[in-house]
């Protein structure tokens, strides 16, 4: 196999796993703790049935949330653990990227991209961003 290839692989293959649950968002078994997640940036029930697809009428945080809303979740806090990696845990420097706006991003804020269902764009940035501060 090329080197570059390899060097680029290794690279990336693990760089959508923190290095560990910085804002304790995750319950045993590596599901998310839906409350916590939504509550981080303070996402309404609208703006999570928009993101991930699930009509409002089906949002729910208990034992018969769909599956569908639980896999989102995990990526959503998946993303928040990332960003809070860069900032050594800090949740309160983690919050804040992901309100203000990003002009990199279109003047648009990271949370506005959850919102609107940009989840697998914003978490390319926030790996190449990773990748370039080597963290």
């Amino acid at each position: 196999m090329d080197l570059i290839f390899m060097s680029s692989l290794n690279r990336n293959i693990f760089s959508n796993v923190p290095k560990k649950d910085y804002l304790s968002l995750f319950v045993k078994g590596g599901e998310a703790y839906a409350p916590k997640v939504v509550g981080f940036v303070g996402l309404k029930k609208e703006e999570i049935a928009s993101a991930t697809g699930v009509p409002a009428n089906s949002i729910r945080y208990d034992e018969r949330m769909p599956q569908v809303l639980k896999d989102k979740l995990r990526e959503i806090a998946t993303l928040f653990n990332l960003v809070a990696q860069f900032f050594d845990g800090d949740p309160e420097k983690t919050i804040l990227w992901f309100k203000t706006p990003n002009p990199i991003l279109g003047n648009i804020s990271p949370r506005d991209m959850i919102r609107f269902g940009r989840y697998k764009k914003l978490l390319k940035f926030i790996q190449n961003a990773l990748f370039e501060n080597q963290i």
